[in-house]
């Protein structure tokens, strides 16, 4: 096998699982880990994927803040998608808390008008319930983060204490089987937390470029939800890594 055509099965291997071992590239391909080390290098150095110890994932997993601004625009139909199999949960006379997040502020607007009670710290949440008279809106307080249009600070911990909801609907920056979820600001993980031990059960609403990725504070462990509501762009094998954490997984199929 020639160079180009090991890192051209390497890369479809990355594609396909997203994150490739060197110990089973050598004994796939016939060669030397050395030689697996020296393509993975390479391979780096052209921005085609990103080394860890022992092996490679197809990108960058840190993530750096960005502003909502920039991010509502990203995935778009993947996130509407997600959004409406999130609404198709609700039911009247829920009470259920929504957090921060681009894909659950496209949730919130496929929500339709029905008797029910909405905790968010999200500021665009609120205004995508606005004008449904039915939904009760508890918008929790604290220090405005201009990134991402929420809110956190204890004050807004505390308002939790009060409350007690059948769900929470979750977004995060980042989505990892091994190390969990996790966003990139300290604050926003210890609030999310805080909704996540007010909530019977913890829907993640997260679009396929989510997974893989580690944002700067971890929120949770995977075995801390219960279900993760995601696209068809998502690896099969990331799929089956969360059934195995015992966490339901809904499919939201792109063109559907």
């Amino acid at each position: 096998m020639t160079l180009s055509e090991r890192h051209k099965t390497i890369l479809d291997m990355l594609r396909e699982t997203g994150r490739v071992d060197v110990a089973d590239l050598s004994l796939r391909l016939k060669v030397s880990a050395v030689t697996i080390r020296k393509d993975l290098d390479m391979l780096e150095e052209r921005s085609l994927l990103y080394r860890t110890h022992g092996g490679a994932i197809l990108a960058d997993p840190y993530i750096a803040t960005r502003k909502v601004s920039e991010k509502e625009k990203l995935h778009t139909e993947a996130k509407h998608r997600i959004g409406l199999k999130a609404a198709g949960l609700l039911s009247p006379q829920d009470a259920l808390m929504i957090a921060s997040g681009t894909t659950v502020q496209a949730f919130a607007r496929c929500i339709a008008n029905m008797r029910m009670t909405v905790i968010t710290s999200a500021m665009n949440v609120a205004m995508e319930l606005i004008d449904k008279p039915d939904i009760e809106i508890i918008q929790l307080g604290g220090i405005v983060r201009h990134s991402s249009a929420s809110v956190v600070s204890e004050y807004a911990e505390r308002m939790l204490d009060n409350f007690a909801c059948s769900k929470l609907f979750l977004g995060v920056d980042g989505i990892d089987p091994e190390y969990g979820l996790s966003t990139t600001h300290l604050q926003e993980a210890i609030l999310n937390r805080a909704m996540i031990a007010a909530a019977t059960k913890t829907v993640v609403l997260a679009d396929s470029s989510k997974f893989g990725r580690r944002g700067f504070s971890k929120i949770c462990d995977m075995g801390d939800i219960d279900h993760v509501i995601t696209d068809s762009g998502t690896p099969p094998k990331i799929i089956e890594a969360m059934q195995e954490h015992g966490i339901k997984v809904t499919v939201a199929e792109l063109g559907e």
